[in-house]
């Protein structure tokens, strides 16, 4: 299930699903300690209208999505013709504080005056916890439901805009244990039960009653505050409630507005129909980065009712594609963390892991030490160390700053160019094998060479920068002889073939010749085989027959026969944003603006009514697949359009 609307201050992180509910609640890590995550963990809200309840989820509502105010705050119609009810949401999470909020316009679409009543509903499972000893309570001094369990305390309370009046009823219980569904069940005649303490796996449910003239409306100002304490969360809340929810809304649009600066001025140079999209893709990357430097592939989690994780993690080489697109236009802050946050990270080795959680632990792996045939080698993808080091180079030549240099040079720097520079296969001169960009096999691909090669001669230039011209010579004869390998190894002429890569065994040399668009994009974008060389041009060739490029089709799979995810036997793969957009910039590099145009215009197409990209696109309905938002989607998107950008300068 997608999230229409995500929301962030880099700590806090909720996720809206397509009911308008709470469906993901991350504090205080973006991307870690996912406190609702769940079908049973919606955050149900419901509306009493003469004599009868209906949830938002129940099946008669229509919802319409979008983010209006070019600000992370999203906003959200629910609309029940049956009943003649209408609720508009501007959501946020705030700016400077962890608070999630909601301010709720109640629309009574009738002819004569009525008594509405809204509830609504949280349960949490506090840390992801599988023990049930989570303690919900309602505190009258405060006028909130405190739910805590160690130290993680939320907050929830609420007041009327009108007349500044509380919830007049509130109620605690159990959910999904012992045979209870939830509090939100005590809510079906309208009335709650005051039930003030549980505790186990708890939830609660409060309610606001309003009454509503003839096409009148009424507004409820609604909030979670979030703190590593009962007192830090209680601080919070007494901030929200002093300073009135408006004006908090009103900050938050002011702050990022101020951090959109740099964007909105580079927006100025794209095509206009894709100005708003470029805007909201910008700001969805930023929902997705914590302030202490993860950038989080995805944070919607709603595979893990279908599967055994999902994509809240940190992967280095996502996190430096991601943030690439933001050091070319000019943001220093978030680049900067991302790589104090892989420095942290980094084997002793020299090299970077599979992947990492949001507070720089090590995260789930499916790869091995043990190799096929016995090899032993570290269960890694080596393009994530090469191109985390390329992007802090172009972050450098951005950045001439002797300070930032000292800094990484020693402590990052050095440490991943040696491990590249050694880790050679003596048989090939390529580097040795580790896991291919997709995480699914073990060789030594074109991709993972061509940026390897590339990340060599940016460390080579840092060297000369720091003045350590030895390890500069060292790495770039390390990058030319891997070149010269490339050009013998990975092209085959007759098949006009950017291998996928090679296997040694035994001394001998296999090919995999499954065509990727990972071995195009890589050998184009990092310079291993030249822009107009035959390689390259052989290799588009065989894309566009092997995937049937056309006027009607414009969407590419990550290689032939992908089987990730696939909806039919009957296409070769489905339709990845990342790997149209590799194509759209392979255009614009070649003199290709018309085609690279076409294809940015069916990404638009293909986004949801918020923006939001998802990673795959069903071949035969259109309909996105898997996770949505997907970062790295929304990073592709923002660079091909910023390549427009440059094309227009130029």
């Amino acid at each position: 299930m997608a999230r229409p609307i995500v929301l962030s201050n880099g700590e806090l992180h909720v996720g809206i699903n397509k009911f308008g509910l709470v469906h993901d609640f991350y504090f205080p890590y973006v991307g870690l300690e996912n406190h609702a995550a769940g079908k049973s963990l919606r955050h149900h809200i419901g509306v009493w209208i003469d004599g009868e309840i209906s949830w938002l989820d129940g099946g008669e509502w229509e919802f319409a999505f979008r983010y209006p105010h070019r600000a992370l705050i999203g906003h959200t119609i629910a609309k029940n013709q049956r009943l003649g009810i209408l609720l508009e949401f501007d959501d946020l999470v705030d700016a400077q504080i962890s608070a999630f909020l909601r301010n709720i316009h109640v629309v009574n679409l009738r002819d004569y005056t009525r008594e509405i009543r809204l509830f609504m509903h949280q349960a949490f499972v506090i840390g992801d916890a599988r023990s049930n000893t989570d303690t919900a309570q309602y505190l009258p001094d405060a006028d909130a439901v405190l739910h805590y369990r160690g130290r993680r305390a939320f907050i929830v309370s609420g007041v009327t805009d009108k007349d500044k009046q509380p919830f007049d009823q509130y109620t605690v219980g159990l959910f999904g244990i012992e045979g209870y569904e939830g509090t939100y069940r005590d809510a079906d005649d309208g009335e709650l039960s005051f039930s003030a303490v549980e505790h186990g796996r708890v939830d609660s449910t409060i309610r606001f009653k309003l009454t509503i003239g003839a096409h009148s409306s009424e507004r409820v100002h609604y909030w979670i505050a979030a703190g590593t304490s009962t007192r830090e969360a209680l601080y919070i809340h007494r901030q929200i409630r002093e300073s009135g929810l408006l004006k908090r809304l009103h900050e938050t649009a002011d702050w990022w507005h101020e951090w959109l600066a740099p964007a909105l001025s580079v927006a100025k140079r794209i095509a206009s129909e894709h100005q708003d999209s470029f805007i909201r893709s910008i700001m969805i990357i930023k929902s997705q980065i914590d302030k202490r430097g993860a950038v989080i592939a995805s944070t919607d989690t709603a595979m893990l009712n279908y599967s055994r994780d999902a994509y809240a993690y940190c992967w280095p080489r996502d996190g430096a594609y991601v943030l690439w697109p933001l050091i070319r236009m000019g943001y220093v802050d978030e680049p900067r963390r991302f790589f104090e946050f892989c420095r942290r990270g980094l084997h002793p080795s020299g090299y970077l892991m599979h992947k990492y959680r949001a507070d720089g632990a090590l995260g789930s792996s499916w790869h091995p030490y043990v190799h096929s045939d016995g090899v032993v080698a570290p269960p890694i993808q080596e393009d994530e160390t090469a191109l985390v080091l390329f992007v802090f180079a172009q972050f450098y030549q951005m950045h001439p700053d002797a300070r930032l240099l000292n800094e990484f040079y020693h402590t990052m720097v050095a440490p991943m160019a040696n491990f590249m520079a050694s880790y050679v296969d003596t048989t090939t001169g390529l580097p040795k094998p580790s896991y291919d960009l997709w995480e699914e096999v073990f060789l030594t691909s074109t991709y993972t060479t061509a940026v390897v090669h590339a990340a060599l001669l940016a460390a080579a230039e840092l060297a000369e920068a720091a003045k350590d011209p030895d390890s500069a010579v060292k790495w770039r004869a390390a990058a030319d002889d891997m070149l010269q390998a490339a050009h013998k190894y990975l092209y085959d002429e007759e098949k006009q073939l950017i291998y996928k890569g090679v296997m040694v065994k035994d001394k001998q040399v296999s090919h995999n010749d499954t065509p990727d668009l990972a071995s195009f994009f890589g050998a184009f974008m990092f310079g291993l085989f030249p822009l107009q060389g035959d390689e390259l041009r052989g290799m588009a060739t065989t894309i566009s027959k092997t995937f049937e490029l056309g006027e009607e089709r414009r969407g590419l799979p990550r290689y032939q026969d992908d089987h990730y995810n696939r909806v039919s036997s009957t296409v070769k793969g489905n339709w990845w944003f990342i790997t149209s957009l590799w194509w759209a910039q392979y255009c614009l590099e070649t003199d290709q603006a018309d085609e690279a145009r076409k294809t940015l215009d069916w990404v638009l197409g293909h986004a949801n009514a918020t923006g939001v990209l998802s990673e795959q696109i069903d071949p035969l309905t259109d309909s996105l697949l898997s996770v949505a938002p997907l970062t790295w989607s929304h990073a592709e998107y923002v660079a091909t359009l910023l390549d427009t950008a440059a094309e227009k300068s130029a």
